[in-house]
């Protein structure tokens, strides 16, 4: 691993990076300021709720037009385009003193921090890379954990000592002196892919490069998608209504946050296990054992018990997280090829960006209509099985085809 992150490294470090920066349009950064924002305009939970879901739908239906330009324009190139347009949205964000302007930066975090950002680094490193795509990428995807254990704790401390505007003003800032010239360089030179690995079992077989009309009219995509959306839905969810969920298992404000580390640790380790076993036999074969994990993990939420039941919970999480990020990054070039890759892959980022969205909308609805949450839990255990036994199938059809 150590040789091959040297070998590699402008191109592993450079979509590392990006995922890392993509936490500036995160929920669980852009949380950090809800608070601030409710209270300059008067804003209830349910009010700001709406206009952050409204926002990150708009971005959502954006990024099938947005995301294909990288099939067309050079990887550094779309980096000075949108980081900058990054940076720009956090200032925007800081500094905004109406509502309009407010929900047009979340609008625009969303589009190029969580959409945008992600969607290039993980575009690039299925395109270079080939034979060792699945280490390539499981290493790619580790930014949103260092992002997320490193970059909210540092924009409370800049808050709480100089406030809001300053750490909006302090995220454009390493964006533009940080984020800009190294992702830059890393993307300016494009990799050429190898087409043999001594690391890899199977050797590299060319596929045909689909374009975005013929996957979204091939069935399979769509039942792939199934399992595409469940991990975004789902942990979504949970983290959303994680104080009514410790209030209803009694357990300690505090539980959640401890768990964190539980969740990160497992991601992180399965993320990487799942890159070796996806070079040495590919994509597919991991498709029909992808949602167990997470199903099992819907199952313990919906029982009331112990604080224990929740960092079982958070190591199946972990599980699912560290599994899907590196499995459905590696997926889409193994099936569809690369010619076409941001064009596709754009479409499943904004059903993902969806599914994130409206996980909490419909849950919380759920519940204001009498379907407690640990009901919910249930059926959507229920829905990862069901999407696991549609997986197998669609893994058959799969192996058939190729």
């Amino acid at each position: 691993m150590q040789r091959f992150i040297k070998q590699n490294f402008r191109w592993i470090a450079g979509g590392f990076a990006l995922t890392f920066f993509a936490s500036f349009g995160q929920t669980y950064f852009i949380s950090a300021s809800i608070a601030e924002w409710q209270a300059a305009f008067g804003l209830s939970h349910g009010e700001f709720g709406r206009l952050y879901m409204y926002a990150t739908l708009g971005s959502a239906a954006c990024l099938p037009f947005l995301g294909r330009l990288v099939d067309y324009v050079a990887a550094n190139k779309m980096i000075a385009f949108v980081v900058p347009v990054l940076a720009s949205a956090a200032l925007l964000a800081g500094f905004a003193t109406s509502l309009a302007p407010l929900v047009f930066a979340i609008f625009l975090l969303r589009l190029f921090g969580q959409g945008m950002m992600t969607h290039m680094a993980l575009t690039a490193t299925g395109r270079w890379f080939h034979t060792e795509r699945g280490r390539a990428i499981s290493i790619v995807v580790l930014g949103h954990q260092g992002g997320e254990a490193t970059i909210p704790l540092a924009f409370s401390i800049i808050t709480l000592a100089y406030g809001v505007q300053a750490g909006w003003s302090a995220a454009a800032l390493v964006l533009l002196v940080f984020g800009l010239p190294f992702c830059y360089w890393a993307y300016s030179k494009p990799r050429e892919p190898h087409l043999a690995s001594a690391k890899s079992a199977r050797p590299f077989r060319q596929v045909r490069s689909w374009t975005r009309p013929e996957v979204v009219r091939d069935p399979v995509f769509w039942v792939l998608l199934t399992g595409v959306l469940a991990p975004g839905f789902i942990g979504t969810t949970i983290f959303y209504h994680q104080d009514y969920m410790a209030t209803l298992n009694s357990w300690p404000p505090q539980l959640f946050a401890r768990s964190l580390v539980v969740l990160s640790v497992t991601t992180v380790a399965f993320a990487l296990l799942t890159g070796s076993i996806v070079d040495r036999f590919g994509a597919i074969p991991v498709l029909p054992f992808s949602l167990l994990p997470l199903s099992t993990a819907c199952f313990v939420l919906s029982l009331s018990g112990p604080p224990v039941m929740l960092y079982v919970a958070m190591v199946l999480l972990g599980v699912s997280y560290g599994v899907s990020s590196t499995l459905f990054g590696s997926l889409w070039p193994e099936v569809y090829g690369t010619a076409h890759l941001g064009s596709i892959r754009s479409v499943t980022v904004s059903a993902v960006v969806i599914a994130t969205a409206a996980g909490p909308g419909l849950t919380g609805t759920m519940i204001d209509q009498g379907v407690s949450l640990p009901k919910q839990m249930l059926y959507l255990g229920g829905y990862c099985l069901l999407a696991t036994m549609a997986m197998s199938v669609a893994a058959i059809c799969l192996r058939r085809r190729n």
